[in-house]
């Protein structure tokens, strides 16, 4: 497949990025994946903050080309895809804010939904940019349960639970792109997922 056409501010701004990056040990599709973060929060801090298992672009970018649903937690990080999502691949895209209508007992809305969409894909790729309680309740799901997903993206961001999501995500054996610390949010979580559907496309 030929390469996305960029908007020529998008090329100038990672050209910029090129040039402050400094040195670095990524990959060429890590740093893809990180230069695309940085464009979308101008802060370079991500480059020691975006956290890659072993195989993790690759799983994902497999998973993309066969059509793997997207499942994200909130509505905002599904209007930072789904532009990405119509111009490549048209991966199925499913919000679990939306997918319940009340909150579960001692759980939130997000997580309730979440943990609805895991039960229609859970071989899907996960991606939380606001939520923590869904991540949270993401992974106790993965960890009993004797299905994986083929990727899960945490990139929560805030205070409460944030980084505790983020550390249950780490130990788990499953692949996985995460933001450490307290740092993350939807743009953040938008631009792992649109990295890596540009990747999927380029090597169709």
């Amino acid at each position: 497949m030929p390469s996305l056409a960029q908007h020529p501010i998008l090329e100038q701004s990672f050209a910029v990025i090129d040039r402050e990056m400094g040195a670095h040990s990524l990959s060429a599709d890590a740093y893809a994946v990180v230069r695309r973060v940085i464009h979308s929060t101008a802060d370079f801090e991500f480059k020691q903050l975006v956290r890659f298992s072993e195989g993790a672009i690759e799983q994902g970018i497999e998973a993309l080309q066969q059509g793997c649903p997207l499942i994200v937690d909130v509505g905002m990080v599904r209007q930072g895809i789904q532009g990405m999502v119509q111009r490549t691949l048209r991966n199925p895209i499913l919000t679990a804010v939306e997918a319940a209508e009340a909150a579960e007992p001692g759980r939130t809305l997000t997580e309730t939904g979440m943990l609805r969409c895991w039960q229609q894909a859970p071989a899907g790729i996960f991606v939380v940019g606001n939520a923590p309680t869904a991540l949270l309740g993401l992974c106790d799901r993965i960890v009993s349960s004797d299905q994986k997903p083929a990727l899960v993206i945490g990139a929560p961001v805030g205070f409460i639970a944030v980084e505790e999501s983020k550390a249950q995500l780490a130990a788990l054996p499953i692949p996985q792109i995460r933001v450490e610390g307290r740092k993350g949010g939807s743009g953040v979580a938008a631009a792992i997922v649109n990295a890596l559907l540009v990747l999927a496309w380029e090597r169709l």
